[in-house]
This record gives C-alpha cells, structure tokens and sequence, in this order.
C-alpha cells in the first residue's frame, strides 16, 4: 500500500528511461487504483504490469474486492496470490489460496504464487515442512500443463521489512528444496522449467550474491522496488 498515481507515474516514467537487460523480465505491480494509468504508462516498454491479489470468485457481493476479469479487462495478466501479508493480515488460508490460484488459471491468468515461514517455523526446524505444505495445499492440485502459468516466490517473513535477509546459502538451501518438491509433485521437467524468486530484504548490495545461486531465479522485491535507481541496480544485479 504505497504510491498514489502522481508517484507511481513519477517511478514509471523514471523506469522507462532505463535499459533493461533482454534477458530480464521485468514486472511492477502497483496498487489496484492505479493498474490501469500504469498499464497505458509502460505499453510498449519492457515492463509488465501486474496486480497484488484478486478475489476467488467470478463475481457477486464481494463489496471492495476485484476479480480476475475485472483484471483481464484492463490488460492485466498476471496476478501475485499468497503474498504473506495477505496470509497474516487478511487470513487467507492454503484453501483459500488454491481457490484463487484455481480462478486466475481458469482465466488464463499467470500467477506469482507466493509462500515462506515464520521466524518460529525456521526456529523450530519446521521451515521445510511449512513450506512444503503451503505449496501442497495451496498449489500442487493444478494440472501439470498449467505450470506453464506459474511462478513461485519464496519469502522467508523473517527477512521481510526486518533488515534481516536469509544468506546466499540459505536462500539456495530452500530453493533447492522447492524444486525438488516440485519433482515429487509432478516430474523433473515441470521442476526445472518453474521460476522461483526470493522475496525477503532484497537490496542492490546483495542482490548480485542471492542472485548468483543456480536455484534462483529471480526477485520479489518490496521496499527497494519503491526507488528507480535501487530497483534498476538489483535488475542489473542479476
């Protein structure tokens, strides 16, 4: 919940004026009041425009919430679902999740299908049993040829806005993990071809070392995507 439209214009226009890398993906995901303004901003640019969340359902009393048509009807394709804020501050359940994940499939939607554990969790020893379970329960009853719409995002909620950030090792220890669940899931084809970004306190000076695992593959950044400069350093990190 940053950015209103005169600053989401003012980091786009400054986006705009940069050069991202061919092989970088690059996706901005403002707040829903400003999708559309942002979308008509970045048309024709290497920047993709993508929502925060969406509802489960197609439509109907749902007073203040928006629905993957709704979405679809402004350009705007891809969607983060799970995000651990909307876990934690808005109680939404692994089976909510997999309703919504079912919903933005069914219109043909991509997804950015967040999870990660606690500090307890990590704690404990039960970060990988947490993790495997969020992405069995919220994700892995897709078909395998839906997969192709599919991009996890790791966030350790520790290191998120903490100042803490799980280290290099740690961040490929989980990746690692993730992928390999994948392959039990489904098969090693599925496993290899999937993205995984890591979302926990990424900065440009450490963007370039958790980058540099073989597991990751990519950002999901938060605070440090708010300025041009420091968002167009971690892209030019990877």
């Amino acid at each position: 919940m940053n950015n209103d439209l005169t600053q989401t214009d003012s980091l786009l226009l400054d986006l705009k004026t940069k050069e991202i890398p061919n092989e970088i993906k690059v996706m901005v995901a403002p707040p829903f009041t400003n999708l559309y303004h942002a979308f008509n901003l970045v048309k024709g640019f290497d920047i993709e425009v993508v929502a925060q969340n969406m509802h489960q359902a197609k439509n109907g009393a749902f007073t203040g919430e928006v629905s993957a048509s709704m979405l679809g009807s402004i350009g705007v394709t891809t969607v983060i679902i799970g995000h651990s804020e909307r876990r934690a501050y808005f109680l939404e359940t692994n089976e909510i999740l997999a309703a919504k994940v079912d919903q933005a499939l069914e219109h043909e939607m991509t997804v950015i299908f967040c999870f990660g554990e606690e500090l307890e969790d990590r704690k404990a020893g039960a970060h990988f049993n947490v993790v495997k379970e969020q992405l069995t329960e919220g994700l892995y009853h897709i078909a395998e040829g839906s997969w192709k719409n599919i991009v996890l995002a790791y966030e350790p909620v520790w290191a998120i806005g903490t100042g803490e950030t799980a280290s290099p090792e740690q961040a490929q220890e989980m990746h690692q993990f993730i992928r390999q669940t994948v392959a039990d899931a489904y098969n090693q084809e599925v496993a290899n071809n999937v993205s995984i970004l890591y979302g926990g306190s990424v900065k440009p000076g450490n963007a370039g070392e958790i980058f540099g695992k073989p597991d990751v593959d990519g950002g999901l950044i938060g605070g440090a995507s708010l300025k041009a400069e420091d968002f167009m350093a971690i892209v030019n990190a990877f």
